[in-house]
C-alpha cells in the first residue's frame, strides 16, 4: 500500500502550493482505504486525508506524516421503496444511491442530471471529492448537501470500526459538522436520497430541477424563486455563474488556481449588524434560545426548558461584501506577493504563478485584519490547513 512519494502537495491541490509528504498511500477501493487508515493509526503517526484537493493549504515543509489520497470510485442505485404519484406531481419519486467517498463531486452531480435525478444540481462545479462533501456541509445558489444527504459510511478514529452515520447524527449546519469540529476519521461513502424527475419528464417532456432557490440563479435562469427548470438548463447555469466567478477548474485561467472561497460568511446577532452601513447584505438566520442568567448546574438539571430564556436572532452577513468594502479589491495583492485576491471574485485567493503557503498566508491574514479593523468582524478560513495554521 506504501509508496515512494511521487509528488509535491502542490501537485494534488488545486491553490498549487505544499511541499512533499513523507508518506503517501493511495487506495483506489474501500477496502483499501480501511486498511490504509487503520495502518497509519496503528503507527500513531500524523496523518491527514486529501482528496480533490481543492479546500487544502499545505505548508511549504510538506507533512511529516502520512497523506491518504482517496481515490476510491463508484456510483451505486440503491432499492427503495416504491412509491406512487400522479402525473401531475412535480415532486419526483425517490431514489437512493451510495457514492464512494473519491468520487469526484461535479461528475456525481453530471451524472445525476443525466439520469434525471433532482436534488443536487445547485452544486454544479463544486471542486473535490464526494467523500469530502458532508465535513463541511457544501452548499451553492440555494441548495445544501442537508437537504439530499441520507448517511454516510464512516471509519471512526477512536473505535477503528466503520459506522454508519445519519444525516441527524452529523449535525449539519451552514459550513460545519461534527466532522470539522473535531470527530475524526474518514468517510467511506455518502448516502443520497434524490428525486427521480424521469416519470413527470414523460408528460412534461424533460426531468424539472428542484424548486430554484436563489434570486442570482433565477434571474440567470428568467424565472422567479420557486419555479422549476430543466436539470440541464439549471446545471448549466450554475456552471456559468461559477466559471465567471473564477470558481470552476480551468488549467488555462488562474483564478481558477485557488481553494475556492477562502472565508465563509460571518453569522452575528442581529443587533450587532444593525452597527454595519446600512447598505452591508445580511441574511435572517435562525433564532437561538438563550438562558438571560447564569442558571447553576444543579438547579434545573434535567427539567426541560430554562425559565427566563431570551431569544437571540442572528443574520449571516456577506464576507465578500465586507473585504471589498475595507478597501481590498478584485486583483490586490502586498507588494512582491505572487498570492493575490481573484481578479473575478474578492472571496477567493488565488495563486497567480510560484506562489508559496506562507505568501497565501499573509494575503488571508491582511484580509482579516483590515475586515476586522473596519468593521469588527473576524472572518474565518474555510480551507483545511496542513503544517500550518493563521494564527
Amino acid at each position: 500500500m506504501t509508496e515512494p512519494v511521487p509528488v509535491n502537495l502542490s501537485e494534488l491541490t488545486t491553490l498549487r502550493v505544499g511541499g512533499a509528504p513523507r508518506q503517501l498511500v493511495a487506495p483506489t477501493d474501500e477496502a483499501g482505504l480501511i486498511a490504509a487508515a487503520r495502518e497509519a493509526w496503528a503507527g500513531d503517526e500524523p496523518w491527514v486525508l486529501v482528496g480533490g484537493g481543492s479546500n487544502t493549504v499545505a505548508s511549504d515543509t510538506g507533512f511529516d506524516g502520512v497523506v491518504i489520497l482517496v481515490r476510491t470510485r463508484g456510483i451505486e442505485r440503491l432499492d427503495t421503496a416504491p412509491e406512487s404519484a400522479p402525473d401531475d406531481d412535480l415532486d419526483g419519486r425517490p431514489v437512493r444511491i451510495r457514492v464512494q467517498a473519491g468520487e469526484p463531486w461535479d461528475e456525481l452531480v453530471a451524472h445525476t442530471v443525466a439520469n434525471g435525478w433532482a436534488g443536487i444540481e445547485a452544486l454544479s462545479g463544486i471542486p473535490g471529492t464526494s467523500g469530502a462533501a458532508p465535513v463541511q456541509n457544501i452548499g451553492a445558489y440555494g441548495q445544501e448537501l442537508s437537504s439530499s444527504l441520507a448517511a454516510i459510511d464512516f471509519l471512526d478514529y477512536e473505535s477503528g470500526e466503520v459506522e454508519r452515520l445519519s444525516a441527524a447524527d452529523l449535525e449539519l449546519d451552514y459550513r460545519t459538522s461534527v466532522l470539522k469540529q473535531g470527530r475524526r476519521g474518514v468517510v467511506l461513502a455518502i448516502e443520497l436520497e434524490l428525486r427521480d424527475m424521469t416519470p413527470q419528464a414523460e408528460v412534461l417532456g424533460t426531468p424539472l430541477s428542484r424548486p430554484v432557490g436563489y434570486p442570482q440563479l433565477a434571474q440567470a435562469l428568467g424565472v422567479q424563486v420557486g419555479d422549476r427548470v430543466p436539470l440541464t438548463a439549471l446545471r448549466q447555469s450554475v456552471l456559468g455563474l461559477r466559471a465567471g466567478k473564477g470558481m470552476v477548474l480551468d488549467d488555462a485561467d488562474p483564478d481558477t488556481h485557488s481553494a475556492g472561497s477562502f472565508f465563509t460568511n460571518p453569522i452575528v446577532t442581529e443587533s450587532f449588524a444593525r452597527t454595519l452601513p446600512t447598505d452591508a447584505p445580511r441574511w435572517k438566520q435562525a433564532e437561538i434560545e438563550l438562558p438571560d442568567r447564569v442558571i447553576p448546574l444543579d438547579e434545573y438539571a434535567g427539567v426541560g426548558p430554562v425559565p427566563g430564556s431570551q431569544v437571540l436572532r442572528t443574520v449571516k452577513l456577506s464576507a465578500a461584501w465586507l473585504i471589498e468594502n475595507s478597501g481590498i479589491h478584485r486583483g490586490f495583492r502586498l507588494p512582491g506577493s505572487r498570492a493575490a485576491i481573484s481578479s473575478k471574485h474578492t472571496l477567493a485567493i488565488t495563486n497567480t504563478g510560484g506562489a508559496t503557503a506562507d505568501e497565501i498566508g499573509q494575503l488571508a491574514r491582511f484580509v482579516q485584519q483590515r475586515v476586522q479593523s473596519d468593521f469588527g468582524v473576524i472572518l474565518q478560513p474555510e480551507p483545511v490547513f496542513v503544517g500550518f495554521s493563521l494564527l
